[in-house]
């Protein structure tokens, strides 16, 4: 069942251009280059690893290898030992070729047009024209079709987990209370952390022995790291988690965005600070505290009331037909037919359709970044041309909007979003361990 764009499960806020042109291109040009093999036929380059009927090859992880190192040396970062990184760099491409493959037979697709609304964010978060962005990209050394090829493969698999981590973390009634309650009494929820960590994963059934060499090894990354080695380093060289590559840092997170574990760590932690191993269902994490800043403010936010109708296609309706009828439904609308009635009739949004279209006030960041850009540039009651998002075609009608107190609607909105951010890392490490464990791998390096 499709939802309403009223949720956070589909937000894709890409980063900015300068911090994808070193962390993705060279995935996405390799990645072609894989995808050609077959379509070809004639062998373009060695096989790095065997991944169900895919592979990944040797140039994706030389290419990556490279990025990495440029990126560490440019940080002043000691660059890991090249047999280190490439083992880190082969498993990461590993597992987003088994997301790949399981997206497509999926059938999960990013259209061209939302495609080019990311990239029409990527240009303004950079302050230039999208026209101009093949020739910044230029600038940079980056060919501009292997890059729009890598950002339509990092939404698609952006779409992937959405489907299946973030949709089933269920939040329930009492937690978004206990929740509220918490945040009301205690600044740190609002605190922002900058958190790094290390883990080291266990298998889903473990054995006594298994957990006894995990939690050494834990223990032993533990104690280094307090004895002065290089936390990021370990993190590069040891750490089986998604982060790894990035040092083991998730960057400034709010404390009620982060997993409740390691949320309760660092809140009694000070700046620089390592917390010894905590065991948790994907294995032990260390946890290393970089800084923390802010605290409870007032939530004023610029709220606005619409309506939409959304439309799907199917085997029957293509996007052009789909598109078409919104055409028609818009022209009626503006003729004087009543908005409300027809998205009752034939809206296809089970949130919203049996209430006239109707999406009450919602703030920034409630919607898809689709939605909230055709919204964005609507005047009141005037009405949107037909669009996509990931959820289908939509014709959008801005009903009003008001600078508001957060209520207690929004407030509970809120908390659901940040519990499931809370959830939704531990969630992943467990989602892709289940994937890799079911894909069958062989190893060429």
């Amino acid at each position: 069942m499709i939802a309403s764009p009223r949720t956070s499960l589909m937000h894709m806020r890409l980063r900015p251009l300068v911090l994808l042109l070193a962390a993705l291109l060279p995935t996405g040009l390799a990645y072609a280059q894989s995808r050609d093999i077959g379509a070809r036929g004639e062998l373009l380059d060695r096989i790095a690893a065997v991944v169900n009927e895919g592979v990944v090859l040797q140039s994706q992880v030389e290419e990556q290898m490279g990025t990495i190192a440029r990126r560490l040396r440019e940080q002043g970062q000691q660059v890991p030992p090249a047999s280190v990184m490439r083992q880190q760099v082969l498993d990461r491409l590993v597992l987003q070729e088994i997301q790949m493959q399981r997206a497509e037979k999926l059938g999960i697709q990013v259209s061209d047009e939302m495609l080019n609304n990311a990239l029409q964010n990527v240009a303004k978060q950079n302050k230039i024209e999208f026209e101009k962005l093949p020739e910044a990209l230029q600038a940079e050394g980056i060919d501009y079709g292997a890059y729009r090829t890598q950002v339509r493969r990092e939404m698609s698999l952006q779409f992937l987990r959405q489907r299946d981590v973030y949709a089933r973390i269920y939040i329930s009634p009492r937690e978004i209370d206990q929740f509220i309650t918490k945040q009301t009494g205690n600044a740190s929820a609002n605190t922002e952390y900058e958190v790094a960590h290390i883990l080291v994963t266990l298998p889903e059934a473990a054995t006594p022995e298994q957990l006894t060499q995990a939690e050494e090894r834990a223990k032993d990354l533990y104690e280094r790291a307090v004895k002065g080695e290089d936390f990021g380093q370990l993190a590069l060289q040891y750490s089986q988690a998604q982060s790894a590559l990035e040092r083991g840092n998730l960057g400034w997170r709010k404390g009620s965005e982060l997993p409740q574990f390691m949320a309760d760590t660092v809140a009694g932690m000070k700046p620089g600070e390592i917390a010894p191993p905590v065991r948790t269902p994907s294995g032990f994490h260390v946890i290393r505290l970089g800084g923390a800043r802010g605290g409870n403010q007032p939530l004023i936010v610029e709220q606005t009331h619409a309506r939409h109708i959304l439309l799907r296609t199917n085997e029957l309706q293509d996007d052009a037909t789909v598109r078409g009828k919104l055409d028609d439904i818009r022209k009626k609308v503006l003729a004087g037919d009543d908005f409300g009635a027809i998205a009752s009739a034939v809206s296809e949004d089970p949130g919203s359709g049996k209430e006239g279209g109707d999406l009450g006030w919602a703030g920034p960041g409630s919607f898809v970044p689709e939605f909230e850009t055709a919204m964005a540039q609507l005047k009141d009651n005037e009405i949107s041309p037909p669009f996509q998002s990931p959820y289908g075609w939509h014709i959008i009608q801005v009903l009003g909007r008001r600078s508001q107190d957060t209520s207690t609607e929004e407030k509970r909105r809120q908390a659901v979003e940040q519990l499931r951010a809370g959830k939704s890392e531990e969630e992943t490490e467990l989602w892709l361990r289940r994937l890799r464990d079911e894909a069958y791998v062989e190893t060429r390096l």
